[in-house]
């Protein structure tokens, strides 16, 4: 058992009850187990009937309510979706494909949906932090406050959210990480304090998505960090380099997440090469069902594994 110095208490020091309880709970079996995780609700039932079990983790996408989408008729039931899955028990985590706010190119290859890709926006993020009275800052601000009302939903409802915004910002391929890592940082901060300090959303928990120290936002608003890593198809290594590099930016102070992966890395090996992962959460379609990435039967062995935590595993939590 790893000896540790991770404290259960969150950065937002007006955290909700929910969230403290659900902070608490993981520092409590980091390094004793790993939480199960599936992007996408949809996939629920199918890894039920597949492997018997449920996952304790589930990742949602605030992708939808984003508002250069909804302009143009998209709808969304995710946050319906993460109130049923946090009634039957689960955990929440919550990403956000933000489609930029503006300036989407939005023709063959770079639809509009495909809005929070850099090739498909000519949105200038270094630009808009540094003109706060342009149109383009104005956006970015009405984008977070229509993200808020949907934050609070799930705030009414009780739920703790392992939120996990601006990811993947290293690596250039989403508008919010392309003009380097002081914008990102700077756009992340807005965006702590948006919804913690003006809308109090005591219910995030707030996780970071990037294993580069020039990238780090810094300690006071980052609860747990993470990476996302898809390994070759069916290359189940623990990938222990990557939990050693996360482990370095926060000099084993914090939790360490897997928030995206495409082939699940066997807890055998994550518990012989003393590599806690806290969560891992399989990315969806081909990676949890083409049967490359993970076959039926690994997927089956992960799931019903002594070192793997379950829906059925998980706490009474205080509000069931």
């Amino acid at each position: 058992m790893m000896e540790s110095r991770i404290s259960s208490i969150l950065v937002n020091e007006a955290a909700t009850s929910v969230a403290r309880e659900l902070m608490k709970y993981l520092v409590e079996c980091y390094g004793k187990g790993v939480l199960s995780g599936q992007q996408d609700y949809g996939n629920l039932n199918w890894i039920n009937e597949n492997t018997g079990r449920k996952p304790a983790v589930i990742g949602f996408d605030l992708m939808d309510y984003s508002p250069s989408r909804t302009d143009r008729g998209a709808t969304s039931q995710e946050i319906r979706d993460a109130i049923a899955w946090h009634q039957q028990g689960g955990i929440v985590t919550l990403c956000w494909h933000w489609n930029a706010p503006t300036h989407l190119i939005d023709e063959p290859g770079k639809e509009w949906w495909r809005g929070f890709y850099t090739d498909a926006t000519t949105y200038n993020l270094d630009s808009a932090l540094a003109h706060p009275e342009s149109q383009e800052y104005t956006l970015l601000i009405r984008d977070i406050d229509t993200i808020a009302v949907h934050l609070q939903e799930l705030k009414n409802a009780g739920v703790p959210v392992l939120f996990r915004p601006l990811h993947e910002a290293e690596g250039g391929w989403f508008w919010w990480g392309v003009k380097g890592p002081e914008p990102a940082k700077q756009l992340y901060r807005l965006l702590y304090d948006q919804l913690v300090n003006k809308y109090k959303l005591g219910n995030l928990i707030w996780v970071w998505n990037s294993e580069k120290p020039e990238w780090y936002p810094g300690d006071d608003m980052v609860d747990i960090v993470s990476v996302d890593v898809y390994p070759a198809a069916g290359d189940h290594s623990p990938l222990a380099q990557r939990y050693g590099d996360l482990r370095e930016l926060v000099n084993d102070s914090k939790i360490i997440a897997l928030a995206e992966n495409g082939s699940i890395p066997d807890p055998k090996q994550m518990k012989e090469q003393g590599v806690h992962w806290s969560w891992f959460c399989t990315w969806t379609g081909e990676f949890l069902r083409g049967g490359n990435h993970n076959e039926i039967a690994y997927l089956k062995e992960v799931y019903n594994s002594e070192d793997v935590i379950t829906l059925d595993q998980l706490p009474k939590w205080s509000w069931r």
